[in-house]
Parts: C-alpha cells; sequence; structure tokens
C-alpha cells in the first residue's frame, strides 16, 4: 500500500511539472505552444526569422515563469542561433526578460564574452488603453573575453500607447494597440558607441508578444517584425 502511494505521489508530481498550463492574461500557456516571427529591412526585404517555443511553464511564487526556446534562421532558412529567455506572469501583468532586448546580429557579436546581465523587466499589463504610460526598461551588462572587456547598457523609455488601429499581418487580422517608445544602447569595447532608436509595436488581446513592430533611427525605417504563426 505505501508503495503505491508512493508511486501515485511521484505520478501526480511528474503531471503536474510535465504538462502545467496557467492562464496568463486570457492566454492558456502550456509547453510545446509557440510562434514565428519575420524579419525585413527598411526596403521590405525578408533578413531572418524567428521561433519561439514554450519548454516549460511552472509556479512559483504566485506567479507563472514561462520558460521560452528561441531559434534565429537567416533569410534562406539556416540556424544560426539559438538562446532561451523567461517570462513570468502573475495573470494580469506579463514581465518580460530584457535579454530580449539585444536582437540577434547583437547576440551573436557577444556570444564569445562572458556577459553577466542586471535588468529591469519589460512589463506588460493585461488591459491596455489608449493615453496610457507603461514603466520603462533596462538592461546593464559586464564582460570580457580574453582581455578585452565590455559593457553595454540599453534604457527603453517613454513608452506610451498611442492608439487603437487594425493591423493585418501574415498571422491574421487583429485589432492592436499601437505603443511607442524609445531606446538608447550605449556600447563600449575600447571605445563607446551610443544608438538611439525609436520603436512603434502593436500589441492585441489574446496575444502576449507583439505582432508587429518597426524601428526608426532618425526618422528613417531601419528594420520592422511580424507574426507569422502562432501555434
Amino acid at each position: 500500500m505505501k508503495n503505491r502511494f508512493l508511486q501515485l505521489i511521484a505520478f501526480l508530481l511528474l503531471t503536474i511539472t510535465g504538462s502545467y498550463a496557467q492562464e496568463c492574461m486570457g492566454v492558456n500557456m502550456k509547453a510545446g505552444s509557440g510562434f514565428d516571427m519575420a524579419n525585413y529591412d527598411a526596403k521590405g526585404k525578408l533578413t531572418s526569422s524567428m521561433t519561439y517555443k514554450i519548454a516549460k511553464v511552472v509556479p512559483e511564487g504566485g506567479m507563472s515563469v514561462i520558460t521560452i526556446d528561441m531559434e534565429t534562421f537567416d533569410a534562406k532558412g539556416k540556424s544560426q542561433l539559438k538562446n532561451t529567455y523567461q517570462m513570468k506572469c502573475n495573470g494580469n501583468t506579463l514581465l518580460l526578460d530584457a535579454t530580449t532586448l539585444i536582437n540577434e546580429q547583437q547576440m551573436k557579436s557577444i556570444e564569445n564574452f562572458n556577459m553577466k546581465f542586471t535588468s529591469t523587466n519589460i512589463e506588460y499589463p493585461g488591459k491596455l488603453t489608449v493615453g496610457q504610460k507603461l514603466k520603462d526598461a533596462s538592461l546593464k551588462g559586464e564582460g570580457t573575453s580574453g582581455p578585452m572587456a565590455m559593457t553595454m547598457n540599453i534604457t527603453v523609455f517613454n513608452r506610451n500607447v498611442d492608439a487603437q488601429e487594425k493591423v493585418t499581418i501574415p498571422a491574421g487580422a487583429f485589432d492592436a494597440y499601437k505603443i511607442s517608445s524609445d531606446m538608447k544602447m550605449e556600447t563600449k569595447m575600447g571605445f563607446g558607441i551610443t544608438i538611439d532608436i525609436n520603436t512603434i509595436s502593436w500589441r492585441t488581446p489574446g496575444v502576449l508578444w507583439d505582432i508587429k513592430s518597426e524601428s526608426y533611427r532618425k526618422g528613417k525605417l531601419i528594420s520592422r517584425s511580424e507574426l507569422t504563426k502562432i501555434y
């Protein structure tokens, strides 16, 4: 009887950790689900694509911790980079790992550095309204590769919900909220480089990630990303 009881407990624990799903802002999060994004340059040419897949969802301190595996592909579909990051959700607010502020080109350029990061997560409330101001986010990193040292500082600020509008992308048509923000990237590796970027992104209820985003530098479009598939 004791052995059967222990077997039952083990089975329940395996079931909970293996198939745990939690609703986050109306979305049922479970392992195996995910989404695909396509990235384009200013002229609309495909430059890369990304696949995001939920690896696991576990409860932690009243929140759901969602581990996501990401893989980046070049325009020809060849795998370029793999990475893992986390999101946290308390049911009404999504906290996104600020390391997602580093794009695939930057991530690849620093992969040989032993980087250590501290951050203030990117926060998305479950309910958005036009005129709403969202919290700032930041990421600071330090690392070395042999004798070479590197520092990185990324700040996202002036995050505002500007409008509500219809958006049509490869993944479908959505009623979305338009969010504008400013981003300052400061990198030092021997000498310092500062880049200022303005970003416009669109988010919709029922989807936990941006369905579309555009990046501008000095008023000119430099890139855009679109959601191509949800599964």
